[in-house]
């Protein structure tokens, strides 16, 4: 799945509790931290034509998605959050929905299937793999992607803030009033 799609997934998990901004982005970004790995796709893609290409996304992309690392972002999490616990497992669990979410559709265009090396560094044998896995760019992993993106903008339009909280007060305020204003709330 693509990164926008597991960022979406994030911030819909962040939401199930109740969180402050921190501790909600601390979730989402949990959901998105497996794919810190394919960064490596800049300087491969600005060294392959060089002398000394860095094939760094070719041999590094889904090295992070294992169980380790899990542990490290949930640690983490658990270290910078108030509600300590409840945002350990939160990160924990958005880390294994990404995991998920990548079984399922992220297929690569010439069928190649991304094996998840799960217990690495420790084990070479568990690797997870679902034969029936969709191509990244397959219809189900857009019908998701919309399908969060409506919860998204759901959850902003009931809670009064929204994913940009976690990089402008000020655009998420402007994006909330903008919702609240093209769809107002019921009275009651």
């Amino acid at each position: 799945m693509s990164p926008v799609t597991h960022f979406l997934t994030g911030w819909v998990i962040a939401n199930t509790a109740h969180l402050d901004p921190k501790e909600r982005a601390i979730v989402t970004l949990a959901c998105v931290a497996p794919d810190v790995d394919g960064l490596g796709i800049i300087p491969e893609l600005l060294t392959r034509h060089s002398a000394h290409p860095l094939p760094w996304f070719s041999l590094y992309h889904h090295t992070l998605h294992t169980l380790a690392f899990s542990l490290v972002v949930a640690v983490a999490g658990f270290l910078l959050a108030k509600q300590r616990w409840k945002t350990a497992a939160l990160a924990l669990f958005s880390f294994h929905v990404h995991l998920f979410g990548d079984l399922l559709g992220s297929r690569g265009p010439d069928g190649d299937q991304w094996p998840i090396p799960y217990l690495k560094p420790f084990s070479d044998q568990v690797n997870l793999v679902w034969r029936h896995q969709w191509a990244l760019n397959a219809w189900p992993n857009f019908v998701l992607t919309m399908a969060l993106l409506m919860a998204v903008i759901y959850l902003a339009w009931l809670r009064g803030y929204s994913p940009l909280e976690m990089f402008s007060s000020k655009a998420d305020a402007a994006f909330v009033g903008a919702l609240r204003q093209r769809i107002p709330k019921a009275e009651s």
